[in-house]
């Protein structure tokens, strides 16, 4: 009987863990993407989660994207923006100090690396 107590709030506690690391995701991060021709595109990317909906944006110094069709799930992310007409699809990993973002644009992978802005 304890040891099915145990296991019970071993499980509880990973379930809140997993949720208070999502919601941790929610607040604003900074990141550099390096071009091809060795130039670099700063950008700040707004995260809000709610549940396993994830809205914001994408913003450089050329405007303000919105975020569309965002889910989250545990630390995994995906959300897509658009470009100048060209769908993105983002795939992003929560890491606690530090969030990852892969994408496709028009056959070119892009990779960065975000840091918290807002803490």
């Amino acid at each position: 009987m304890k040891r099915k107590i145990s296991t019970t709030i071993l499980l509880l506690c990973s379930v809140f863990v997993c949720l208070a690391a999502i919601a941790d995701l929610t607040g604003n991060w900074k990141g550099v993407i390096k071009m091809g021709d060795g130039n670099e595109l700063p950008l700040t990317y707004v995260f809000k989660v709610d549940g396993e909906k994830l809205t914001g944006s994408v913003i450089s110094a050329n405007g303000e994207i919105p975020m569309t069709e965002g889910k989250v799930n545990g630390a995994d992310f995906t959300f897509k923006i658009d470009v100048n007409g060209t769908t993105i699809v983002n795939i992003g990993k929560y890491y606690g100090d530090s969030t990852v973002v892969n994408s496709d644009f028009n056959g070119r992978k892009l990779h960065i690396k975000l840091i918290r802005a807002d803490k």
